[in-house]
């Protein structure tokens, strides 16, 4: 079982407090300076792109998350004394094939709705493709972003899961914890201000549909996939203005951000497809105990 592997090291549950406690406090700290100064995040973004680049803002935040990543996966092998594959599966290793192909899933339907939209309401996205600084975002993107998510993954999916889910003695405890602390991590961005609180709807059901795949699957390797694909893709594909992730992307999306459909349906259409596909391919039963039942 996926949160036992955890114990496979040398437990101490007081090595599961620094790396996620610094993390989460630089997170923390950044929301307090927004609200005590009243900042424009979207605002002070522009700024910065304006006296350097997208491309380097957009780099030194993936950078910021290889640090973490790579800080993580030392305390994990030579504090904890885990492996990194009992980290991130059950299985004797790691199922390349699982994450390949919610990758491939995740990818497509990405791409095809974003050109459905396109094709349909035109005034929606302006192109923005140019040759030399796509290809630079591109190599970039390729293989940084994979590094960022994988980071929140290990975190949040991975070590606070395995934690949690041992310290709590519970499977559903860790999933809804972890699921909100990933909607939490967001809550400086400027998506957040410029929508309002109900996108915090769209990252915590994000978290719980990661952390259920997760704990069905018993391993990471389709919540590595998934976020690899939605934030790579996205990344090449589209941006905003007030957005977080603001690149030289294909197309620049002009459009007013909605607070209704946009953030819903993907929590509750979307998402529960991607739940019944992978039930279906991975033969996943014993939903109940899975989802709620001990840790042994």
């Amino acid at each position: 079982m996926y949160i036992e592997q955890g114990k496979k090291g040398k437990l101490g549950l007081w090595k599961y407090i620094p790396i996620p406690l610094v993390f989460m406090g630089l997170i923390g700290l950044q929301y307090i300076a927004v609200i005590l100064f009243d900042l424009d995040v979207a605002k002070i973004m522009e700024e910065q792109i304006k006296t350097r680049s997208k491309i380097s803002l957009f780099a030194e935040g993936m950078i910021f998350m290889a640090v973490f990543l790579a800080a993580l996966l030392f305390w994990v092998r030579y504090v904890h004394q885990q492996s990194i594959v009992s980290l991130t599966t059950s299985r004797k290793k790691v199922d390349w094939g699982r994450i390949f192909f919610i990758f491939s899933l995740m990818g497509s339907f990405i791409i095809v709705s974003t050109l459905l939209v396109y094709f349909f309401t035109p005034e929606v996205y302006q192109v923005n493709f140019e040759p030399v600084p796509f290809f630079i975002l591109a190599i970039v993107a390729i293989i940084l972003v994979p590094i960022q998510t994988s980071f929140e993954e290990y975190l949040f999916r991975g070590y606070l899961m395995q934690g949690i889910g041992i310290a709590s003695k519970s499977r559903f405890v860790p999933l809804f914890i972890t699921s909100v602390l990933f909607g939490l991590m967001h809550i400086a961005n400027p998506e957040v201000s410029k929508i309002g609180p109900i996108i915090m709807v769209y990252y915590i059901g994000t978290g719980f549909f990661l952390g259920i795949i997760t704990l069905m699957d018993e391993g990471l390797e389709l919540a590595l996939g998934f976020h690899a694909a939605n934030n790579l893709i996205t990344v090449l594909l589209v941006t905003a203005d007030w957005t977080a992730l603001q690149t030289d992307s294909i197309f620049i999306d002009v459009s007013d951000p909605g607070t209704g459909y946009e953030i819903l349906f993907p929590v509750f259409v979307i998402f529960p497809l991607f739940l019944l596909i992978l039930s279906k391919k991975y033969a996943w039963t014993n939903w109940k105990e899975k989802l709620f039942g001990s840790v042994h």
